[in-house]
């Protein structure tokens, strides 16, 4: 029998029977027995007589079934508390016997582990500073690492007129370092391209005309994602990202639609300003070594899975180990400087820390304690945490990005993905229900959920707030429900502590409560759009000339107008000629010319029109009704402010040169309510 193990919620305490005789103290100092069943103070009068009452006005049938549910939910006396007994024993236990056969003596053992901790560090330090530091590329200098968003163009008018604030548009060369895997990098809300909406696919405009060209012929528009382009263009791999050149080459046009690695770029039949290729020969072995150092990680944590039996030891190294794992390697925050990672990972450990304590105290305990199940505890509890932990490559497969009724309408196979979660975590709940009615711990834990629903309910009744479940949140609401040793918790447990820990090391503890407009991004505000009347075009087609009428609606001041996406006219209410004579464009190349309007307040514009394009041949092609998407909010976009950063004089947008972190969108397991 193995000795009994005693926790704070253990229904284990002594049970005290009603009939008890109880020794009273009289004032003379003698000792009279007194009999809980023969009370017959004020109180227990008064209470039995309330229960009567009570009880002969509950229906009887009703008053038979509250008590057996009461009983029921109680669950069995005594309760039966669940343990692991080891499949094939001799085998899973053979660790434990050679610590203790070469290492007897507790010194021994804390000599050993300090040793082992050491290299683990050692050896993933080394490895972490080949993957994390680029050599110079010959004649460019030390590449700008840049994450896998990072372009060159502002959405909307947040370039400027003409696009001036987004210069230079050419004569210019950019050294570069992409991060591994960025061809899962997707937007997740339409976006806009002359004429045409693209979503869930990664933002790659243009391409090689002949796939047997040479990588420098490859011309890609400016507000592409500039690692993506070097996947489809071949000058990097995916699997392993990788350094490179590119080369601002100015305005271009006719930007083909072409597949190759793996990525569909999307075709634009006209002028942009800022161009961009990629320098032959330019491509270096600065390889993320993402993979190598996952290798490391996994084989030391499996390795003190193993060979510790401490429950405090495996799950704090644990812990420990993988945070800075995801935190530095596997899905480290986009930033440039390297040192400013490190910083930022110190940062969110101290408070990931003491949620670690609190899910160790009251969840993980329970679960390691006493379990000499060494393999099973490392396939179940370490396996499912490294699931977790690598949440960027597993449940980021998952066709949900946003559980909002527009996202999962509109995203392929987000409804047949979101009915098996949903079905998975009923059954799984009522799984682990069941096991709490055998411990005798059914009632307790209705009550925490329930508190813990009241809690979420109160949020979503908060005026002009948002209730916003990230995964590390979704993980810290399921963990009290994997508190028992026995398989299934194992899984459940590592797989909800590995999801807290990338969701901390990756994004940092956002609120639960966000208001609006930190929602919002760049998604479209709702505004009102720009009436315009039928464009008048001469016979021979040389221009266009948009007019509007003279109201402007309240709170807004002027109109602004893009063309090819680039704004290149705006106006203000005040200037009464300008208004008046309202927008003429010349033709000067025989291609299409895509036109939308806004409303502005300031110098910053509401939504935009659908676009509505002037053909080649001169005629006119009307804008569908509803705003254009081109500010759509986008998965992992750099550019989602106008105030932006700018590293070396490269002009690329984006605040991950800075010491802020990069604005992006968070990929699974949360919900906006």
């Amino acid at each position: 029998m193995r000795p009994s193990r005693h926790f704070r919620d253990d229904p284990h305490e002594e049970e005290v029977d009603e009939n008890t005789a109880l020794l009273e103290e009289a004032d003379d100092g003698t000792f009279s027995i007194h009999s809980e069943e023969h009370d017959n103070t004020l109180p227990a009068r008064i209470k039995s007589n309330w229960n009567r009452f009570v009880e002969k006005r509950i229906p009887v049938p009703l008053r038979r079934a509250s008590k057996a549910t009461v009983k029921w939910v109680k669950g069995p006396q005594p309760p039966y508390i669940y343990t692991i007994e080891p499949i094939f024993p001799a085998i899973q236990t053979t660790p434990i016997h050679l610590v203790d056969r070469f290492l007897p003596k507790r010194r021994h053992k804390a000599a050993a582990l300090l040793f082992f901790y050491f290299s683990w560090l050692l050896i993933f330090s080394l490895v972490l500073r080949k993957s994390a530091f680029a050599t110079e590329i010959e004649g460019f200098g030390v590449p700008v690492t840049i994450s896998c968003a990072a372009r060159y163009w502002d959405n909307g008018n947040g370039c400027g007129l003409n696009g001036d604030n987004c210069r230079p548009f050419g004569n210019s060369t950019l050294a570069f370092r992409c991060p591994a895997d960025c061809k899962r990098v997707q937007l997740v809300d339409p976006h806009a391209v002359g004429d045409q909406e693209i979503n869930y696919r990664s933002l790659v405009i243009g391409g090689p005309s002949d796939p047997d060209e040479p990588i420098s012929s490859s011309k890609y528009r400016g507000d592409s994602f500039i690692c993506g382009s070097a996947i489809h263009s071949g000058l990097i791999s995916n699997r392993q990202g990788g350094c490179g050149v590119l080369s601002l080459i100015g305005e271009q046009k006719d930007f083909p639609a072409t597949k190759k690695h793996g990525i569909s770029s999307v075709g634009f039949d006209s002028w942009f300003p800022l161009s961009f290729s990629f320098l032959d020969g330019t491509a270096t072995q600065c390889e993320d070594l993402r993979w190598p150092l996952l290798v490391v990680s996994v084989i030391f944590s499996s390795l003190l899975s193993l060979f510790t039996t401490s429950p405090a030891i495996f799950f704090w190294s644990i812990f420990v180990g993988l945070f800075f794992h995801v935190a530095l390697a596997s899905d480290p925050p986009s930033l440039s400087n390297y040192y400013d990672l490190i910083s930022l990972a110190f940062g969110r450990f101290l408070p990931a820390a003491f949620c670690g304590t609190v899910i160790y105290r009251y969840c993980a305990r329970r679960t390691l304690t006493n379990l000499t199940a060494q393999i099973e505890k490392t396939v179940l509890w370490l396996g499912a945490c490294w699931v977790g932990a690598l949440n960027n490559y597993t449940f980021d497969k998952i066709p949900i990005q946003r559980l909002t009724p527009h996202d999962i309408q509109q995203q392929p196979g987000a409804i047949p993905a979101l009915i098996i979660v949903v079905l998975s975590i009923f059954f799984i709940a009522l799984g682990q229900a069941w096991c709490f009615r055998q411990e005798g711990r059914m009632p307790r834990y209705l009550a925490l959920y329930g508190f813990m629903g009241t809690c979420l309910i109160i949020m979503v009744l908060i005026p002009r707030m948002n209730l916003r479940i990230h995964h590390y949140i979704l993980a810290l609401l399921l963990l009290p429900g994997t508190s028992f040793q026995n398989r299934q918790s194992l899984l459940y447990q590592g797989l909800l502590t590995g999801l807290f820990i990338n969701g901390i090391a990756r994004w940092g503890f956002d609120s639960i409560l966000q208001t609006p407009g930190q929602l919002q991004g760049n998604a479209q505000l709702g505004s009102s759009l720009p009436h315009i009347r039928p464009p008048i075009i001469p016979s021979d087609g040389a221009n266009v000339t948009f007019t509007w009428p003279r109201r402007v609606p309240d709170g807004y001041d002027g109109i602004s107008v893009l063309v090819n996406d680039v704004e290149r006219w705006r106006v203000y209410e005040d200037e009464t000629e300008r208004w008046e004579d309202g927008f003429t464009w010349s033709r000067n190349d025989d291609v299409s010319m895509y036109f939308r309007f806004a409303w502005m307040r300031g110098s910053g514009a509401a939504d935009y029109t659908r676009a509505g394009v002037w053909k080649r041949n001169g005629e006119w092609e009307e804008m569908e009704s509803g705003p254009s998407l081109v500010d759509g909010e986008e998965a992992k976009d750099l550019n989602s402010q106008a105030e932006m950063n700018q590293a070396d004089g490269s002009g690329i947008r984006g605040r991950e040169n800075g010491n802020e972190e990069v604005s992006e969108v968070r990929p699974t397991f949360y919900v906006d309510i």
